[in-house]
């Protein structure tokens, strides 16, 4: 009997399984989030999260408190009103942004002090309520309150008294919103009835502190609240709000400033600390204030409605509010988190899983956070509850498959024959299978892992590869706009135009950056020139220029203000769209190309003219002699012949010590200079000898260290001596000196050849150091024949720049020459 592929169907079903549970799952999310099931837990996560974002208080809301030590001075409440009107004329004189007296005067007073009941439209104010008026009236700053109160057979405002009410210059709602569990958490900043509505206490204060008119019967929503209409009626009175805003509390309470009512009345607060704040009159006191809980005041009671007023006045001026997520922003947020869990369970080993599911939960509370803090809620209970029964759920599931997968397998396998002996009896076959399975099993979990880590790495490594590419261009790389404004670039770019004195790169139009360099021709470089769609006038504005972009793409050659050769390549940078959104530029250094390819040039002619002149006389010398007749003395053709090749094999021995020069092989090594300098007129006795010419060396006592390649810097100095005897003429002198020099704290080994020369002509001393140049030395020296090539004293400059040193020479034609060379001594 041939068994069925497990794995298929195991897959099958796990797959099957995990589709029902995510499904239930999430159905359960969106029910929980939708019916507010979580809605108390949610409140308490809110509340600990507000907890958390104290901030300081404005110091333009002032709050006059009636408090226990008011009570205590002025005497049991209520008071007065001609108190009242007496604090609010000591607030006139400050010239406040606006008054809130959070005091309810919608009955008359009566002669005992105590409000008489009476219709608010009474007509007959006594002496208090007077004055109060003419105080309220004097400054056109004062805001009163209303509220709504059940008359009978429904809901009506309760306004002030018609002459408080006529004399203020604003009316608002001191409603607060509690939810569920009595806190108070939101207020409606608009509420009214049968068409007229009535701003909340703060938003009139608002207003009216920023001479702002606001048209209340819009639609429009105001900013920073949600248009959350509720309504409460019954048979005759509809009641409306509307304009819920959630409060960002700002702190517990005590936390705006406060003075108390006494001390401003008595004149102990000076009008100055009012001028230009809003001020709140309102009871603080113990029994007496109309205090409400809050997110902030949960371990500490409640607070009271003037606190609150201030803090919903702040969040207004702020421009602060928290707006809850709609239903379904905060379904797909939690239901996208609960997939991703259930994703991971069935993708990855349960402790990446666990993880995952621990992660998803402190992301949840964390991001909840955050979007509170940027003025945003969503409840994240429901999200959570789900994610902490999603993995034990989804491993409860696993672990029956497992046990049932295995159960299974042991009947598949009792029932198979046992072909193979049993060496060893105390291992069964269910054992060994089931230890095989075992291990099955776990090198498949090794391989997921190692296949997640894979693709991790790369996904790391792509990103950060696509993050570092352009600073780790080695060419100048920039990225601009449409219009050719730098919006990004690499240190090469930034360190190349630093360089030539631009270093202000962001922001820089293209043109204007490359505005001082040179084009070399009066047309496009050769690759640009071949193009027949293009005109031959060049400009730099053609980088920006989409008809030029395969011109551009092959680069266009320039020369800097440093004499540096560039070529400037542009191409064009598209969105996913295949939308144009800007330019990538890059610049080349091709110097050191140009560089090479005139030293090729010159070498080229220097093979095709200096070495091969000898190696055609030799030549035109052998086929004189194959002819007898026209076939010279033997001795004479030998002596050709030699000269011939010792001028080839010169000629050859320069370019090759110059090479030998310019190559990276120096052997560096401690020696005395004065050696050096010895040798070099020990090699050059005879020659010197042979003119009459005397060398004289000058050389204090003492040690003159230095670290240099012996062979290449006696070359040099031989160099130098040679040049000295062969322009100067006979019975003269030359002479060398050493010296010790400091410069910058630094010591530095002087040495001077003086000759007694012909000098060098001031035309050719700018070309001295030039390859391939032959110099005159002075008239005197026209006699003289020049059989060199020109790179003696290349060979020299090189070497001696290659050790850090430096050359100079002062000339005078027929007086002769003096070459310097000054080298760091080594005195370490």
């Amino acid at each position: 009997m041939k068994k069925q592929p497990r794995p298929v169907k195991n897959h099958s079903i796990a797959l099957r399984e995990w589709l029902i549970l995510t499904s239930g799952l999430l159905l359960l999310t969106i029910v929980m989030v939708i019916t507010g099931t979580t809605a108390r837990l949610d409140q308490t996560i809110y509340d600990r999260l507000l907890q958390t974002q104290n901030r300081p208080a404005r110091d333009d809301i002032i709050i006059v408190a009636i408090d226990d030590y008011s009570l205590a001075e002025l005497g049991k409440w209520p008071w007065p009103r001609e108190r009242h009107a007496a604090l609010i004329n000591q607030l006139n004189q400050s010239d406040a942004l606006a008054i809130g007296i959070d005091i309810l005067f919608s009955e008359t007073e009566s002669n005992g002090m105590v409000p008489e009941k009476t219709t608010s439209t009474s007509t007959t104010p006594n002496a208090g309520d007077a004055q109060l008026a003419k105080a309220i009236a004097a400054k056109a700053n004062v805001v009163l309150p209303l509220i709504s109160e059940q008359a009978g057979k429904g809901l009506r405002a309760a306004p002030p008294l018609e002459v408080l009410r006529n004399a203020a210059s604003a009316l608002g709602h001191i409603h607060v919103e509690l939810d569920s569990d009595g806190v108070a958490r939101s207020v409606f900043l608009r509420e009214g009835m049968q068409g007229q509505w009535w701003p909340h206490f703060a938003l009139a204060m608002h207003d009216l502190g920023l001479s702002t008119k606001r048209d209340l019967n819009t639609s429009e929503n105001f900013a920073g609240a949600t248009s959350f209409f509720k309504q409460f009626s019954n048979d005759q009175k509809v009641w409306r709000r509307d304009w819920q805003m959630h409060i960002p509390f700002y702190g517990s309470s005590g936390h705006f400033s406060s003075v108390p009512y006494v001390a401003v009345l008595r004149g102990e607060v000076p009008a100055e600390f009012f001028r230009g704040k809003y001020i709140l009159v309102g009871p603080t006191a113990t029994g007496m204030a109309d205090a409400f809980p809050t997110p902030v005041t949960s371990n500490e009671g409640a607070l009271a409605g003037v606190e609150i007023n201030a803090n919903i006045l702040a969040s207004l001026l702020d421009g602060r509010s928290i707006t809850p997520l709609s239903l379904w922003q905060t379904a797909l947020i939690s239901s996208s988190a609960v997939l991703l869990a259930l994703l991971s369970c069935f993708l990855f080993s349960p402790r990446i899983a666990l993880i995952t599911v621990a992660t998803l939960c402190i992301g949840l509370l964390t991001g909840s956070f955050l979007l509170l803090m940027a003025g945003f809620w969503m409840t994240p209970a429901s999200a959570v509850i789900v994610l902490l029964i999603a993995y034990p759920l989804w491993s409860w599931r696993r672990l029956e498959a497992a046990i049932g997968f295995l159960g299974e397998e042991f009947i598949l396998l009792d029932q198979e024959p046992h072909l193979l002996p049993e060496f060893n009896p105390d291992l069964t076959l269910k054992d060994t299978h089931a230890s095989a399975t075992k291990k099955e099993i776990q090198d498949k979990l090794e391989r997921h892992i190692s296949a997640m880590r894979k693709a991790a790495r790369r996904v790391r490594d792509l990103r950060q590869f696509v993050t570092d590419s352009l600073y780790s261009l080695p060419d100048a790389t920039m990225v601009t706009t449409t219009d050719g404004n730098v919006v990004l670039t690499n240190p090469a770019a930034v360190t190349y135009f630093k360089s030539i004195g631009m270093p202000h790169v962001i922001d820089t139009l293209v043109p204007y950056l490359f505005s001082n360099m040179s084009h070399p021709y009066t047309e496009y470089s050769s690759a640009v020139h071949n193009d027949a769609h293009h005109s031959n006038t060049f400009s730099w504005w053609h980088i920006l220029d989409l008809q030029q972009t395969q011109v551009l793409s092959k680069g266009v050659e320039v020369v800097d203000p440093k004499n540096r050769d560039l070529i400037i390549k542009s191409a064009p940078c598209y969105s996913g769209q295949k939308v144009l959104i800007g330019w990538i530029i890059s610049i080349l250094d091709i110097s050191e190309i140009r560089q090479a390819e005139r030293r090729r040039d010159e070498t080229l002619h220097f093979i095709s003219h200096d070495m091969r002149g000898p190696q055609s006389s030799i030549l035109a010398l052998i086929e004189l002699q194959k002819n007898a007749k026209t076939a010279i003395a033997h001795e004479d053709f030998l002596g050709r012949i030699e000269k011939a090749a010792n001028t080839t094999l010169g000629l050859a021995d320069s370019f090759v010590q110059l090479a030998h020069a310019e190559s990276n092989e120096y052997r560096f090594a401690d020696l005395d200079f004065q050696d050096l300098l010895i040798d070099a007129t020990e090699e050059m006795w005879t020659l010197a000898r042979s003119k009459r010419i005397q060398i004289v060396t000058n050389i204090p006592e003492g040690d003159y260290p230095v670290r240099v390649d012996r062979s290449l810097m006696t070359r040099a100095l031989t160099n130098l001596l040679s040049n000295a005897i062969k322009y100067s003429p006979s019975d003269t002198t030359i002479t060398c000196t050493l010296d010790f020099k400091t410069k910058n704290l630094n010591d530095t080994i002087v040495c001077h050849i003086q000759d007694q020369g012909y000098g060098i002509a001031r035309s050719d001393q700018s070309r001295l150091f030039q390859r391939f140049q032959r110099l005159g030395h002075g008239k005197a020296a026209e006699q003289i024949k020049n059989d060199g090539i020109g790179l003696g004293m290349v060979f020299v400059k090189t070497v001696i720049d290659r050790h850090f040193a430096h050359i100079s020479f002062t000339s005078v034609p027929g007086e002769g020459t003096c070459f310097t060379v000054e080298i760091p001594a080594n005195n370490i």
